[in-house]
């Protein structure tokens, strides 16, 4: 048995072929990038149709290198938040709004939950720009037609190819219309976002499967009997890849945009642990919650860096660099994008300060990635104030596996807690494979993770060329 992993990121969109035991096969990857459009203004929108599109192609390059035939299960890790308005047949009326995305904000004198405490405790969300029950009021006044139905992103592109596509508790926990506890839609929070149960997609029960719509099936006839597992969020399968699926060990995962999280063993109706206020909380199943914060910025950062800035490259930017830290004066907020929940900062907030006419273009990265390290290690430390013990890191993610220098940023940041690296490249599909598999607790015991300056190896995964 084979496992087909789907990676619906922001920027990119991914398939790899996994083996039974979730490890990727070296050289399986099909890969299409996706344009995301941002403003000034806050936007972060990306295109349904043409996302799609994307995945299509790629799961027309594994299958015409014969890549699916031993195909048994496919999984899929999928971005958080998203969500696009429908029309009666179902199109889209208008772009994908994404977790990137800054602009909603309440319409004028509407109000929140009742008793905000007691809102947060129960859906592991706020009343807040990122989640649905601010986002569905002002994108319902914006449509132009009459919205019959929300969905998130990998939701609008399950129910193009399969027969059947409810929202996983996962995907749904990361919309804020979730009771974590009841797993049901939350009557106060659905009230909050206008919206009413047909409106909304039914939630996947425990251990579903789909199957791919017949005329699919006839495109790819090595996927024609294969189980689809509901969609994990892509945090969550990043914890589980990185091997964090208990409160021994917190995942710090850098990609294009960064996250701290814990994950903890909390089955469906019993009850939740406490959840400090600066911190959301997600399923990951129906057996385990996350825990955490994140950031809009991460491998975000080096690239409007690289962009924009004469920077060296490779070895000679991390030489560079490691000369800067020395004596390292130029000090940064890297908000560019703005805060996620439960901050409010809007989409420019980022700010340098020290710079003197010494100051280089490596400074000035040198100061916006260790600004990020001191965000992690703030949150970081909230996540420990309900356990006896400091946690191990696993440091995991694209962003991570490409930066001895900031590997090692992390480490000083958030000492002395020992803090490890997890080598493998796609923790995201592994993790997402786990889930499926209902193995999360066999997770901890994940290979990959070692020291924090060995040198991360190449993707060997990654053996097919980049569009």
């Amino acid at each position: 048995m084979a496992i087909l992993a789907l990676d619906l990121g922001t920027s990119s969109v991914r398939g790899l072929v996994l083996e039974a035991d979730a490890t990727p096969r070296p050289g399986v990857l099909a890969r299409r990038r996706v344009r995301l459009t941002t403003g000034e203004d806050g936007t972060g929108t990306l295109d349904a149709a043409g996302y799609l599109a994307c995945l299509v192609e790629c799961l027309d390059e594994l299958a015409d290198g014969g890549h699916l035939r031993d195909v048994d299960l496919v999984t899929a890790s999928a971005q958080w938040h998203s969500v696009l308005p429908l029309g009666r047949g179902g199109e889209p009326l208008g772009p994908v709004l994404t977790w990137l995305d800054t602009r909603p904000e309440p319409a004028p004198g509407s109000a929140g939950p009742a008793d905000p405490a007691a809102f947060h405790q129960r859906t592991g969300a706020w009343w807040h720009r990122c989640y649905w029950t601010m986002r569905l009021p002002w994108l319902r006044e914006r449509a132009g037609s009459r919205v019959v139905r929300f969905v998130g992103l990998v939701d609008y592109v399950l129910d193009a190819l399969l027969a059947e596509a409810p929202m996983s508790v996962s995907m749904a926990s990361g919309t804020g219309l979730l009771d974590l506890r009841r797993m049901a839609w939350d009557a106060e929070a659905c009230a909050l976002a206008g919206v009413r149960p047909e409106e909304l997609l039914e939630l996947a029960p425990q251990h579903w499967r789909g199957r791919l719509r017949p005329e699919h099936a006839r495109r790819w006839p090595d996927l024609a009997d294969a189980r689809w597992a509901a969609p994990v969020g892509d945090g969550a399968a990043s914890n589980v890849g990185s091997g964090c699926v208990d409160p021994s060990r917190a995942a710090v995962t850098v990609g294009t945009s960064a996250a701290v999280r814990v994950v903890r063993a909390v089955p469906a109706g019993a009850a939740l642990p406490p959840l400090p206020d600066q911190l959301w909380r997600y399923r990951v199943d129906d057996e385990h919650v996350v825990t955490g914060a994140a950031y809009s910025s991460g491998g975000n950062l080096f690239a409007w860096a690289n962009r924009e800035l004469r920077l060296p490259a490779g070895a000679e930017l991390e030489a560079a660099l490691a000369r800067s830290t020395r004596d390292l004066r130029v000090r940064a907020d890297p908000r560019f994008g703005g805060d996620r929940p439960p901050g409010v900062a809007p989409a420019g907030s980022g700010e340098l300060h020290g710079l003197s006419f010494g100051s280089t273009a490596v400074d000035v990265l040198a100061g916006l990635m260790t600004g990020l390290c001191r965000l992690v290690a703030d949150d970081l430390a909230v996540l420990e104030s309900d356990v006896d013990h400091p946690f191990e890191v696993v440091l995991g993610g694209g962003a991570m596996a490409a930066s001895a220098w900031w590997r090692g940023a992390f480490a000083d940041a958030l000492a002395p807690r020992p803090v490890r690296l997890q080598r493998n490249p796609e923790i995201g599909a592994t993790g997402a494979a786990l889930v499926a598999l209902g193995r999360v607790a066999a997770a901890a015991h994940v290979g990959g993770i070692g020291r924090t300056d060995e040198a991360a190896p190449t993707n060997t995964v990654g053996g097919a060329r980049p569009h």
